[in-house]
């Protein structure tokens, strides 16, 4: 019996390590698969943060009150917006995750549509905070005279506002077939040109805030364009079937979600 005992206890540690290594390998395998998705979206994410980080560093070498304008530009207003869209876009991600994995593929391009439908309108109810930029950032306690540069250039960056509106529902389009790395390359060619004509236009031709303004609004609108060449000519794998006027039904049902996924984010 006592010879028996140790042998019992080997076998159990063998087949501990065997446990202990098949956990280790699914661990790695899901870690892996996790990664190729998150990762390249991640990176997208920082890629397009740092758009408005790029053209802040590089107004401030225009003046202070250049800064000023473009942060107060950036992280309020732009920042409002950009929140906003992305969480009414962000409902996009309950319905297309759902349709790709019931399989209802042509789903996801109706779905795309119809947020766009919906982002546009609300990028026309957000129009307002950009024409009455300086008034409304004195009455959080701006100063005046930074208020009314932030207002000028909030001015110049009406297009970006509807870049974002274009944007966000592409980019839940592709994360639901999990084409981010498509995403993430975008993302980088456009962060590259970008910094080139920042520099170009901001320092380089001296044209400034207006510079800055159209640097911007373009790298934003390349993003949008870029993207929509892929889904439409390069690969949609029948997600995308052309424009329909589906895209305008059941509108009042994907505004409550959007709204819900607003408010939640």
């Amino acid at each position: 019996a006592m010879d028996g005992e140790p042998l019992l206890e080997k076998r159990y540690l063998e087949e501990e390590n065997r446990k202990e290594k098949r956990f280790v390998n699914r661990f790695g395998e899901e870690s892996k698969k996790l990664w190729n998705i998150s990762g390249p979206a991640i990176f997208t994410y920082i890629a397009q943060y740092s758009l408005g980080a790029l053209t802040q560093t590089f107004a401030g070498q225009l003046g202070e009150i250049e800064l000023a304008a473009v942060s107060v530009e950036n992280s309020v207003i732009a920042g409002l917006v950009f929140g906003a869209m992305l969480g009414m876009g962000s409902a996009l991600e309950t319905l297309c995750g759902q349709a790709f994995g019931a399989g209802q593929i042509q789903m996801l391009g109706i779905y795309m549509q119809r947020s766009w439908v919906i982002l546009f309108a609300t990028a026309c109810l957000l129009l307002p905070i950009y024409l009455f930029a300086p008034p409304i950032l004195i009455f959080f306690g701006e100063s005046d005279d930074i208020s009314r540069a932030a207002g000028k250039f909030a001015l110049y960056m009406i297009p970006q506002l509807f870049a974002y509106a274009a944007n966000f529902p592409i980019q839940k389009f592709l994360q639901a077939q999990r084409k981010v790395m498509a995403m993430a390359w975008i993302s980088a060619i456009v962060l590259v040109l970008h910094t080139f004509f920042s520099w170009l236009l901001i320092l380089k031709l001296e044209w400034g805030l207006i510079g800055a303004a159209i640097t911007l609004n373009t790298s934003w609108w390349l993003i949008s364009i870029f993207q929509m060449i892929y889904i439409f000519y390069v690969n949609s794998d029948g997600a995308w079937s052309g424009f329909t006027w589906l895209a305008f039904r059941d509108l009042y049902g994907f505004i409550k979600l959007s709204l819900a996924s607003a408010v939640m984010l």
